[in-house]
C-alpha cells in the first residue's frame, strides 16, 4: 500500500490546498462515479492519481481503506476528512497501459488544461505554488493585454476559415480567454465563430479536424448511449446542442462534419447568454450521411454508408432522449438543429410534452424574425394584423416563422388561429401553396393551403397577393430578382424584405440589391451579415436576424427559473423582449434589431421575460422567484476573467 495525500485541488472558483488525507480504493467503476485520467510519479518519487469529476482536477496520493464507488460525481474533496482506500491491483488487472500518464506535480499538466489555464497571466505566487517556473517566459502580462494581443493576430489572417480555425485552437488552449475575446469583440468575430464561416468549416470538418469537441453518437453506440454519456467529463450539464448533420444551414447533408453546428452554438450559448461553458454539451447523432462526395472522401470522419431512416432511426434518437434525461434530470435544455424537415417537426412535436425541448430553426429563427418585425412596425406603421405576409420557402424555417406570427396576431386581436393563418400565403419549390395542392402537401404545409388559384413563379405571387412583408427561406441564393424587389417597392411605400437563408451564398438577396432597387425604400434584413450600404448619399445598415439575438437569453431563461418545458408564449415573450431593446438611433440608422456590441443586456432582458412567462405558466421549478429578474440574470451569467488561484 502506498501514501498518498492530496496535494491541489482546482475548481471552478479557483486552486485550494488541504493537507486532509485521502486514500483511494480503485475498482472497476461504471464511468458515472469517478475517471482516471493520469497516473505519474509525484516530486516524492510516490505514485499518485489525478481523478477527474464533477470539479475538473484533483490530486490524490494513496492510502487507505474505503472505496471509490463511494465517491459519487457530485462528491466534494477539498476540506472533506474522507477516509478512502486504493487496491493497485485492481487498477492493473485485465487492463491496459494507460498512454495518459505524465507527472502531476508539474505545472506543465497546468498550462494544457484550457479550463485553468492562464498562460502569460500567472503571478508570481502561482507560478511558485503550481510548479510554473521555468515553463513560462518571466514576464506577466494582464488578460486585457492577451484579448489585444489575439485580436492582433487574428486580422492578420486573410481567409475567415483561417480565423475560425485560429478561435477553435484558442478555445482548446485558454477557455477564458477565447470567451474574453469573443464577449469583448463580438460584432466582429460572431462571423468567425459561427455563420457564416461555421457553414465552410462543416463542409471542410474531415480536413481540418484536429482534436474531438463533444460527443459524436453514431449507430455503433446503439444500446451503450447512457455510457457514452457518462463518458463526458462534466455532469452538471445544463444545455445540449444537438444536430444529425443532415440540413446544416443551406449546405444539405454533411454527416458527422455537422458537429461544427453545435460547437458553436454553445460558444453563443456562453459568450452571448452567460450560460457555463462546464453546463454545456455539444452532441452529433451520426446516422450516416447520404452525401456522396463525403462518403468517398478518405478525410471524412463520419460513418461510411447512407443514412439509416425509419424506425432504426427512431430508436437510436428515442434512446438518446431517454438516456439523456436518466443522466442529467428533467431540467436539462436539448436543443434540437439542422434536423432535415421531415425528422424536426416529428422530434420537436415527439419530445416537446415530455422533454424540456427547442427546436433553435423553427422556433428561434421564428421568434427573431417575429421580433424584427414587431420593430418594423415602429417605422412602416400598422399592427402584424394589418400586414400581408408572403414566404419563399415553406420548410422548417419558413413555416416556423409564419405559425409564430399567427399566433401573435392571434393573441393581439382574439383572431382564431386559423383566421390569423390567412393574412400568410407560403410558396415552395411547386408554387403557392394551395387548397387545391393540399392531399400532396407535406403535414407541416397544410395549415398554409388557402382558397386561391395556382400560381407557379414568385413574381406572380407577389403581384397576386401584393404583400407588404416579403420573407425568404428557401435556401436558394438570388431569389429575390430585381423584378421582385421592384414590385414590391411598386407596391409599398415602405416594404419590408427579409433575406434570411444561410450562408451568404444562399441568402435571395444581397443588402446592396435590395436598397438599390427599392431606391432605398426597402427595410431589410438578412440571415447572413452584409456591410453598410452606401445609396444616393445615405448609408443603410442592414438588420441582420439572427438567431443569437434569442437562443442564449431563451435557454437562460429557462435555466434560472428551472422550467420543465418550452410554451409558445416564451418564444412570443422572448420576441417582444428583443424588439424593445431596439431605440429611435437604431431606427434612424435603418436598423430594426439593436447592436450586437449590447447582446449581454439583451439576453439578460429576454432571459427575465422567457423566465417570467415561465414562472405565470406554472412552469417553473426554482422557487421563490428572483424579485428583479433582470438583475437576476445578469448574476447568473458567466464571468470569463480571470480568477485568483489560492
Amino acid at each position: 500500500m502506498i501514501s498518498l495525500h492530496r496535494s491541489c485541488f482546482l475548481n471552478n472558483t479557483g486552486i485550494s490546498g488541504s493537507s486532509s488525507p485521502l486514500s483511494y480504493k480503485l475498482k472497476k467503476l461504471p464511468p458515472a462515479s469517478v475517471k482516471v485520467t493520469a497516473l505519474g510519479l509525484n516530486r516524492d518519487g510516490n505514485s499518485s492519481v489525478l481523478i477527474e469529476n464533477s470539479n475538473p482536477l484533483t490530486e490524490i496520493k494513496e492510502d487507505d481503506t474505503s472505496s471509490l464507488a463511494d465517491a459519487g460525481p457530485n462528491s466534494t474533496v477539498a476540506g472533506e476528512e474522507t477516509e478512502l482506500s486504493y487496491d493497485e491491483a485492481a487498477t492493473t488487472e485485465d487492463q491496459l497501459v494507460t498512454p495518459w500518464s505524465f507527472s502531476v506535480a508539474s505545472g506543465y499538466a497546468l498550462l494544457r488544461d484550457p479550463h485553468h489555464n492562464k498562460g502569460l497571466a500567472f503571478n508570481e505566487k502561482e507560478r511558485d505554488a503550481y510548479y510554473l517556473r521555468g515553463l513560462l517566459p518571466p514576464t506577466i502580462i494582464s488578460q486585457d493585454l492577451q484579448v489585444k494581443k489575439m485580436m492582433h493576430s487574428i486580422r492578420k489572417y486573410q481567409v475567415p476559415l483561417q480565423k475560425y480555425m485560429a478561435m477553435m485552437d484558442l478555445q482548446e488552449l485558454n477557455e477564458r480567454l477565447f470567451y474574453k475575446l469573443l464577449i469583448n469583440n463580438v460584432e466582429e468575430l460572431l462571423p468567425v465563430v459561427y455563420t457564416p464561416t461555421v457553414g465552410e468549416a462543416c463542409q471542410k470538418y474531415g480536413s481540418i479536424f484536429r482534436r474531438p469537441q463533444g460527443l459524436f453518437i453514431s449507430l455503433k453506440e446503439k444500446g451503450m448511449i447512457r455510457e457514452v454519456l457518462r463518458n463526458w467529463p462534466q455532469r452538471n450539464i445544463q444545455v445540449i446542442v444537438v444536430t444529425d448533420g443532415e440540413r446544416i444551414l443551406g449546405l444539405g447533408d454533411l454527416g458527422c462534419q455537422g458537429m461544427g453546428i453545435p460547437i458553436g452554438k454553445l460558444s453563443l450559448y456562453t459568450a452571448l447568454g452567460g450560460v457555463r461553458p462546464s453546463a454545456c454539451l455539444p452532441v452529433t447523432i451520426d446516422v450516416g450521411t447520404n452525401n456522396e462526395k463525403l462518403l468517398n472522401d478518405e478525410f471524412y470522419i463520419g460513418l461510411r454508408q447512407r443514412r439509416a431512416t425509419g424506425q432504426e432511426y427512431a430508436e437510436l434518437m428515442d434512446e438518446f432522449m431517454t438516456a439523456v434525461k436518466q443522466t442529467y434530470g428533467e431540467k436539462v435544455l436539448i436543443q434540437f438543429e439542422d434536423f432535415a424537415n421531415h425528422n424536426a417537426f416529428d422530434l420537436l412535436a415527439k419530445y416537446s410534452t415530455t422533454h424540456l425541448v427547442f427546436n433553435d430553426d423553427i422556433q428561434g429563427t421564428a421568434s427573431v424574425v417575429l421580433a424584427g418585425l414587431v420593430a418594423a412596425l415602429k417605422v412602416v406603421g400598422g399592427t402584424l394584423a394589418d400586414h400581408r405576409f408572403l414566404f419563399l420557402g415553406a420548410g422548417e424555417a419558413g413555416t416556423g416563422i409564419a405559425e409564430l406570427i399567427a399566433l401573435e396576431i392571434s393573441k393581439q386581436t382574439n383572431m382564431p388561429l386559423k383566421e390569423a393563418r390567412k393574412k400568410i400565403s407560403l410558396v415552395d419549390s411547386k408554387g403557392l401553396i394551395v387548397k387545391s395542392r393540399i392531399d400532396s402537401l407535406q403535414h407541416f404545409k397544410k395549415p398554409w393551403a388557402h382558397d386561391h388559384e395556382p400560381i407557379k413563379n414568385l413574381i406572380d405571387a407577389v403581384n397576386g397577393i401584393k404583400p407588404t412583408v416579403l420573407i425568404g427561406t428557401s435556401g436558394v441564393g438570388r431569389t429575390f430578382t430585381k423584378e421582385v424587389v421592384e414590385a414590391m417597392a411598386a407596391l409599398n411605400e415602405k416594404p419590408i424584405i427579409f433575406s434570411l437563408s444561410n450562408p451568404t451564398s444562399q441568402s435571395e438577396c444581397t443588402a446592396e440589391e435590395a436598397y438599390t432597387w427599392s431606391q432605398g425604400r426597402a427595410i431589410f434584413a438578412s440571415g447572413s451579415p452584409f456591410d453598410p450600404v452606401e445609396y444616393k448619399g445615405r448609408v443603410f445598415v442592414p438588420g441582420q436576424a439572427n438567431n443569437a439575438y434569442i437562443f442564449p437569453g431563451l435557454g437562460l431563461g429557462l435555466i434560472m427559473s428551472g422550467a420543465i418545458r418550452v410554451h409558445d408564449d416564451m418564444l412570443l415573450a422572448a420576441s417582444e423582449a428583443l424588439a424593445a431593446q431596439v431605440t429611435q438611433e437604431n431606427f434612424d440608422k435603418g436598423l430594426i434589431y439593436p447592436p450586437f456590441r449590447n447582446i449581454r443586456k439583451i439576453s439578460a432582458h429576454i432571459a427575465a421575460e422567457v423566465a417570467a412567462k415561465a414562472y405565470e405558466l406554472g412552469l417553473a421549478t426554482r422557487q421563490p422567484r428572483p424579485h428583479n429578474l433582470v438583475k437576476y440574470a445578469e448574476n447568473c451569467m458567466y464571468n470569463p476573467a480571470y480568477q485568483s488561484y489560492r
